[in-house]
């Protein structure tokens, strides 16, 4: 499934943005800005699959690798394209359920630390990095938004 996805956005990205890459190359780069733009949408995609919880900024990432392969007044175009791919990428995966490996491909392991200081050997829950035992450890930013809130008036401790 997730080659399947990974394939699909990649060509979609590629497809649209094929007409605008430049074809002039220097002599010193070996292939083609073509490949180059499509090997840049596949490893983005990719890694997007593999480790999407720590991929931070994966438009601007992608956009970052291809965009001296373009035209300076098609940039702007390229950056939407690829901004509105990952967008409907990011929103797919979201729906999908998660991954029982992480980005190494080994088991996903829970984050915390038992009392005797070793790695607690238990999986983590969906979309979260602890096991059941460990949810009190989860960062909550909505306590946080709130304690701001309230030092912003003056009424935080």
């Amino acid at each position: 499934m997730a080659d399947i996805f990974k394939n699909h956005f990649t060509r979609a990205i590629y497809r649209e943005l094929a007409p605008l890459i430049l074809n002039v190359r220097p002599s010193t780069q070996a292939v083609s800005n073509q490949l180059l733009v499509l090997r840049g949408c596949e490893s983005a995609m990719d890694r997007l699959v593999r480790d999407r919880r720590y991929f931070a900024r994966p438009a601007r990432s992608l956009f970052d690798e291809i965009r001296i392969h373009f035209s300076i007044a098609s940039q702007l175009h390229v950056y939407m394209v690829v901004k509105r791919h990952v967008e409907l990428a990011l929103a797919l995966l979201a729906r999908l359920p998660e991954e029982e490996l992480g980005p190494t491909g080994a088991p996903r392991q829970c984050q915390a630390m038992t009392r005797k200081g070793q790695p607690c050997q238990r999986p983590p829950l969906p979309r979260n990095d602890y096991c059941p035992s460990h949810q009190h450890l989860v960062e909550n930013f909505d306590e946080l938004d709130a304690l701001e809130d309230f030092e912003g008036i003056g009424l935080a401790a």
